[in-house]
């Protein structure tokens, strides 16, 4: 199997990103293929504003940022062993996984 696999980690906590990219290119450097990453990508930022009056009070307003952030994973020359140990790998709930062959 020498086709390249992408892996992108999303999450809103940059620390469990970065904890979970690291997981897996230990455990994909330790099958024996090749990892080229993580690379981060954008950050979102979603920035909300909400009146902190319901009625009066136009001008007092809060504002609420949510940011997410992304890492991009390429495997090469990978194995069967390598998608059996990415398969049996323990990520941190909060972290989105997406894997493309």
């Amino acid at each position: 199997m020498s086709q390249r696999i992408r892996i992108k980690l999303k999450s809103y906590d940059h620390n469990l990103v970065d904890k979970s990219a690291e997981k897996i290119v230990k455990t994909i450097k330790a099958s024996g293929a090749v990892v080229s990453g993580p690379i981060p990508l954008p950050t979102n930022k979603r920035i909300y504003t909400v009146n902190k009056s319901t009625f009066v009070n136009k001008k007092s307003r809060e504002q609420f940022q949510l940011c997410s952030y992304k890492r991009l994973l390429d495997i090469y020359s990978s194995t069967t062993k390598t998608i059996d140990a990415l398969m049996k790998l323990e990520l941190p709930s909060g972290v989105e996984v997406e894997i493309k062959v």
